[in-house]
């Protein structure tokens, strides 16, 4: 019991990195309007402010995959953590859109850098049998995240001209918890460990997460697959993309920028905007955003459940026909020239709760399996940085696309691309359940 309970400690620690993800991405969703109005922003400049994180979130990912493999997993959380302490503070303290753009971008790269660090270091230390419900809990953070934001966004609206400050101001405080939690036992991953030939400190840290049984049946594992690793060359960029090595980083890559460009983050930003689209009045909107975050978050319950019963493809199947449908009512909803603000508030529920179920923590779970240990820093790196590129351009152009063509051809084109991800998931996908890091490797003949 008390292996499972530091492994429970160290998982709780790490998805910390999770909750301030979620924070960060849906913190600003209360706080669009009275930005737009503080700071005179059109609905291209609203969407630059709002996206300019993903870009931060890109730059992040892209290189967090190295200062992993030279650092260590912790050292990199840690970094993260004063990021988003700094961020924040300067995003409530900002006296210009320019600033709070400087500041939304600094919080991008501690965003980026946990997409990278938090599935990687949690896919590490987690046994086989439940890794993937572990790695599933860093989204299932996102998502507490998400709620907790919205939550407090209707907390704070009603507090005059600052309320917005209020609202960007939330993850410095929880940076600061984070921060203290890396600094109390928490360990290194016992495979980057490895790597770097401290064997005595990983036997420890697997001691500690599953007693003598895990140090017995992957220490071997791991101690194999690092030799075969060390006579290889070392991994160059140009490699992800040759031969067998480039289809699988093309697989991870591309079930990251479909997790994307289905929708949800353009949705989660600007829930409250939709919704006032389809009628609601302000107050109205936030609860009804509220309500989306809170289905979020208890689907995500369902994936953490399903994804070590059902595996991984079935999960993400059926979360992309639940996507497709819900788009489509959606679409037809909003190309008449009334919406009810009910059907819309159930249909966009259907979505998000397909979503949580499926696309959102599985994605993250499939490119932390995937990818072999010699790859797994730079491929991540990579894949995620994709991802963020397409929620980028997902923001970006969210509020454009609406103000321009409206909110019915925003959902169509988000369902088009989930009819895409349903195909290319059918396809190409592996299934990886139970299955130790080494054996994929081995079956996908890395």
């Amino acid at each position: 019991m008390q292996n499972k309970k530091f492994l429970y400690w160290i998982t709780f620690v790490a998805i910390n990195g999770g909750l301030l993800f979620g924070l960060n991405m849906a913190g600003i969703s209360g706080a669009v309007d009275m930005i737009k109005s503080e700071f005179s922003l059109t609905d291209s400049g609203l969407g630059t402010v709002a996206a300019l994180l993903t870009i931060g979130c890109l730059i992040g990912a892209l290189f967090t995959g190295n200062f992993t493999e030279k650092f260590g997993r912790k050292k990199v959380m840690i970094f993260t953590s004063l990021l988003y302490i700094i961020s924040a503070l300067g995003c409530a303290l900002a006296e210009s859109s320019a600033m709070l753009t400087v500041f939304r971008i600094l919080s991008g790269l501690a965003v980026g850098a946990t997409s990278v660090v938090g599935p990687m270091y949690i896919s590490e230390i987690s046994p086989a049998r439940n890794r993937g419900m572990l790695v599933s809990m860093n989204q299932f953070a996102i998502t507490i995240g998400i709620v907790l934001a919205y939550a407090i966004d209707y907390l704070f609206m009603d507090l005059g001209d600052n309320s917005w400050r209020y609202m960007m101001v939330v993850p410095a405080v929880f940076g600061v918890l984070y921060f203290i939690f890396l600094l109390i036992r928490f360990p290194e991953s016992p495979r980057w460990l490895l790597a770097k030939g401290m064997k005595d400190e990983a036997s420890a840290v697997l001691k500690k997460i599953g007693g003598n049984e895990l140090v017995e049946v992957e220490l071997p594992e791991m101690e194999k697959t690092l030799k075969t690793e060390t006579k290889a060359e070392k991994v160059s960029f140009g490699e992800l993309f040759r031969g067998k090595t480039g289809k699988i980083v093309l697989i991870g890559t591309l079930i990251a920028a479909l997790q994307q460009i289905t929708g949800i983050n353009a949705i989660i930003m600007f829930a409250p905007e939709m919704f006032k689209a389809a009628g609601s009045a302000q107050s109205d909107s936030m609860m009804q955003s509220l309500i989306v975050g809170l289905v979020n978050f208890l689907m995500t319950i369902v994936a953490l459940w399903l994804v070590d019963k059902k595996g991984r493809k079935t999960l993400l199947l059926w979360g992309a026909v639940g996507m497709i449908v819900s788009l489509a009512y959606l679409t037809f909803e909003f190309s008449k020239p009334e919406q009810f603000g009910v059907g819309v508030l159930i249909a966009l529920l259907v979505y998000i709760s397909f979503f949580a179920a499926s696309f959102a923590p599985v994605m993250w779970v499939i490119i932390s399996e995937i990818y072999p240990n010699r790859i797994k820093g730079l491929a991540m790196s990579f894949s995620t940085a994709v991802s963020w590129l397409c929620t980028f351009l997902t923001v970006y152009f969210a509020p454009v696309i609406q103000g321009s063509l409206g909110l019915n051809y925003l959902f169509g084109i988000f369902g088009i691309f989930s009819i895409i991800a349903y195909v290319f998931v059918k396809i190409w996908i592996p299934e990886t359940k139970g299955k130790t890091l080494e054996q994929i490797e081995k079956e996908l003949k890395l």
